[in-house]
């Protein structure tokens, strides 16, 4: 990346500024990351145990197959799922407070005695389906927000500040250089007005 600058005092503050910008914001930014990066695997391992949760309890139920052909899905449904928001490293991930379901009332006595639990059952794998769901999107946002900020840490430390420490560098040097002729050339006239003098 190439920084444009003129070879003067103005310019050199500025780019001395912005400097020490970047410079102070690394370590904040490199914490980032590394905080991002640990949510990002505690998001993924319970991503990943709520899968298996999930799993195991539908083949604890294997054996009831045939009797789900026979259940009555109507009787139960999630009505609404709220969600809050909790920010992580500056990043704003979903949290699940609740899950409503909307039961039908059925008579115990007109359908199998089975319903009961027919439907805690389904109440819990949608519960641990949804909670799921949430996380992978924690998940997701999470892995969104430490790419962004690892390509920001890989930025400042690999263009920006070099960059700008390669300009700062430039227009020092060719101030020096400004000088030192300057002075030279007042020391040159000097020499010749005492040699006319002397004459």
């Amino acid at each position: 990346m190439a920084i444009k600058f003129q070879y003067n005092k103005t310019s050199l503050q500025s780019l001395e500024k912005q400097l020490k910008v970047r410079v102070r914001a690394l370590p904040t930014l490199i914490s980032k990351e590394s905080a991002l990066r640990v949510e990002v695997k505690k998001s993924k391992d319970e991503s990943k145990q709520l899968d298996s949760e999930l799993s195991k309890t539908i083949e604890s139920y294997d054996n009831m197959v045939a009797l789900w052909c026979e259940f009555d899905t109507s009787l139960i449904k999630v009505s609404d799922v709220k969600l809050g928001v909790k920010k992580i490293a500056g990043v704003k991930t979903p949290v699940l407070e609740s899950i409503e379901f909307d039961e039908v009332e059925f008579s115990v006595f007109n359908k199998p005695k089975w319903y009961l639990n027919g439907v805690a059952i389904l109440k819990k794998m949608a519960e641990i389906a949804i909670r799921r769901e949430v996380f992978e999107k924690k998940m997701q946002l999470l892995e969104y927000g430490r790419k962004k900020t690892t390509q920001k840490v890989n930025l400042f430390e690999k263009v920006q500040i070099p960059g700008y420490e390669d300009a700062v560098r430039k227009i020092k040097r060719f101030m020096e250089d400004e000088d030192n002729l300057s002075k030279a050339s007042q020391k040159i006239v000097k020499n010749r007005q005492q040699e006319e003098a002397v004459l």
